[in-house]
C-alpha cells in the first residue's frame, strides 16, 4: 500500500512522478481484465468450432472466469491488506499473463476452461488493488480526476476489445485474443519495478478463508447443474447433488458471514435502503447485460452468418453511448437524484432488446439490429452512472471500498447465473426460436430492474455521482 504522505498539494517532481506511475500502472492492470471480459463473446463460436462442445462449452468459457472472479473479489481487499497492495497486484498480473498464454495454446476445451478459472482468480486481484493504489496515492480533487482518467481508459477497453477480437478471429486465430494481454501486463510489471514503492501491510486483518470456500462451492455447484442439466437431466446425481450442495453452501455462507469477526461480506451494509435496493436492481440489470450480450454476438455469427469482426462492430454504438452519454446522465442524476434515471433507463434498454425480435436467420443490420442497439445504448447510458451513484453514494465514505466490491460481486454473480441459464432457455440448440426466448428474458429482466428502482430507490440530491465501473 502506498503511504498516506502523498497528497494533492504536493508539487515536488518526485511526488508527481510517483502519482503518474501509479495511475499508469492502475490503468494497465485494469485494462487487461476489462479487455478480456469484453473480447471473449466474439471468440466463443470459433473456440467451440475448434475445440468442440457446442453451447455448453461457450457457457463454461464465460462462467469459469466469473465463478472464481465473483467468489474471490470480496476477498481481494483482505489479501491486499495482509500481503500489501503492490504484492497482490504483481501476483495478479503474473497469474493473468501466464494463464492467458496457456489458454492461447490450449489443446482441449477442458484445459481452456480450467485456465479461465485461473484467470478469474487473477482478475479478482487486479481491479480492487489498482483502485486501492489510486485512492491511497491521490487526495481531494486530484483523486476524482485520477479515477476519471482510470474510468476513461478502462472504458476504452470495451471499445477496443471486441474490434480487436473480431479481427484476430477472422484473420488470425481466436488464440491471439488471449495473447494481446501480454504486452500491457509486461509494461505494468516493469513500471512496478521502476516505482520502487515500499508496500505497507495492515495489522490485525484476518482473511475469511471459510467464507471464500463456501462462496466458491455455493456458486460453482448450481452453475454446473444449470449448464450441464441438458446433458444429464435433472434426475441425475451428477446434477442434483452439485445443485443441492451449492444451495446449502450459499445458506452456510450467509450464516457464517453473520457471525464472522472479519467477514468477507459484512451483511449489515444492506441495512442502507438505497444500497440494498440498488443491489437488487443490479441483479436484474447485470443479469440482462450478460445474457443479452452473450446471445446476440453468438447468434449473429452462428445463425445469421456474420464474420466475427462484423458481429463485434454490431454493438459498437453501445460503447460510444457509454463514453459520451454516461457523464451527462451521471451529472443529471447528481442534480435530480438517481430514481428517475434508474427507472426509465433499464425500461428503455429493454425496449431496445425487444426490437431484436424482428431478427430471423437472415438479418438486416440497418433495420433489425442498429435501431435496437441505439435504443439499448441510450437506456444503458442513462442507467449505469446513476446506479453506481445510488449504491455507493448511500453509504459512508469509510465503507466505500467494501461497498464497491460488494456491488461488483453482485453484478458478476448475476451475470454468472444468467449465463448458466442460457442453455435452459434455449433448450439445447441455438436457433431463431431459442434466440427470441432469450431476447424476451433479457428485456423482462431489464424492465424489472427499472420497476425495482422505482419502488425502492429514494433520491438524495447533491452528491457527486461515482464513476467507478463494475469489475470485469
Amino acid at each position: 500500500m502506498l503511504t498516506d504522505s502523498v497528497s494533492t498539494t504536493s508539487t515536488t517532481p518526485g511526488v508527481q512522478r510517483q502519482q503518474r506511475l501509479v495511475l499508469v500502472i492502475a490503468v494497465l492492470a485494469s485494462f487487461v481484465a476489462f479487455l478480456d471480459s469484453s473480447v471473449i463473446n466474439v471468440a466463443l463460436p470459433a473456440i467451440s468450432t475448434e475445440l468442440g462442445g457446442g453451447l455448453s462449452t461457450q457457457q463454461w468459457v464465460v462462467d469459469a472466469y466469473l465463478i472464481t472472479l465473483s467468489s474471490l473479489i470480496l476477498l481481494a481487499g483482505s489479501l491486499s491488506d495482509v500481503f500489501g497492495r503492490i504484492v497482490v497486484l504483481r501476483v495478479g498480473l503474473i497469474a493473468f499473463g501466464v494463464s492467458s498464454l496457456l489458454i492461447a495454446i490450449s489443446p482441449s476445451a477442458e484445459f481452456l476452461i480450467i485456465l479461465r478459472g485461473v484467470q478469474g482468480i487473477a482478475g479478482a486481484l487486479l481491479v480492487p488493488s489498482s483502485l486501492a493504489l489510486i485512492i491511497s496515492t491521490f487526495r481531494g480533487p486530484a483523486q476524482a480526476k485520477a479515477i476519471g482518467l482510470w474510468t476513461a481508459w478502462t472504458s476504452a477497453s470495451f471499445l477496443a476489445g471486441p474490434i480487436l477480437g473480431g479481427v484476430f478471429v477472422d484473420y488470425l486465430s481466436w488464440r491471439w485474443v488471449f495473447v494481446i494481454n501480454v504486452l500491457p501486463i509486461a509494461i505494468a510489471l516493469w513500471l512496478l519495478i521502476v516505482l520502487k514503492q515500499r508496500d505497507v501491510r495492515e495489522q490485525g486483518v484476518r482473511i475469511d478463508y471459510l467464507g471464500a470456500a463456501l462462496g466458491v462451492v455455493g456458486l460453482g455447484g448450481p452453475v454446473f447443474a444449470l449448464i450441464e442439466q441438458g446433458n444429464y437431466g435433472w434426475g441425475s446425481p451428477a446434477i442434483f447433488l452439485p445443485f443441492g450442495i451449492g444451495i446449502l453452501s450459499l445458506v452456510a455462507f450467509i450464516l457464517w458471514e453473520r457471525r464472522a469477526k472479519q467477514p468477507m461480506l459484512p451483511l449489515g451494509i444492506f441495512a442502507v435502503r438505497n444500497f440494498a435496493w440498488g443491489n437488487v436492481a443490479t441483479v436484474f440489470i447485470y443479469a440482462a447485460l450478460s445474457i443479452g450480450g452473450f446471445i446476440l454476438v453468438v447468434f449473429l455469427q452462428q445463425v445469421a452468418g456474420y464474420p466475427a469482426t462484423l458481429a463485434a462492430l454490431a454493438m459498437l454504438p453501445v460503447s460510444f453511448g457509454n463514453i459520451f452519454l454516461s457523464g451527462v446522465f451521471g451529472s443529471l442524476a447528481g442534480r435530480y437524484g438517481p430514481r428517475l434515471f434508474m427507472t426509465l433507463g433499464p425500461i428503455v434498454a429493454g425496449l431496445g432488446y425487444l426490437w431484436f425480435l424482428s431478427m430471423g436467420s437472415e438479418v438486416d443490420y440497418w433495420l433489425q439490429v442498429l435501431p435496437g442497439v441505439i435504443i439499448f445504448a441510450v437506456g444503458l447510458s442513462a442507467t449505469v452512472a446513476p446506479l453506481t451513484a445510488a449504491v455507493l453514494g448511500s453509504i459512508p465514505s469509510d465503507q466505500a471500498g467494501i461497498g464497491s466490491a460488494t456491488n461488483n460481486a453482485v453484478s458478476r454473480v448475476a451475470g454468472l447465473i444468467a449465463t448458466a441459464m442460457i442453455g435452459v432457455i434455449v433448450a439445447g440448440t441455438l436457433d431463431v426460436d431459442g434466440f427470441h426466448r432469450v431476447i424476451v428474458v433479457t428485456a423482462v429482466l431489464l424492465i424489472l430492474g427499472g420497476v425495482v428502482s422505482f419502488v425502492g430507490i429514494r433520491n438524495v440530491t447533491g452528491a457527486a455521482p461515482a464513476e467507478v465501473p463494475p469489475a470485469p
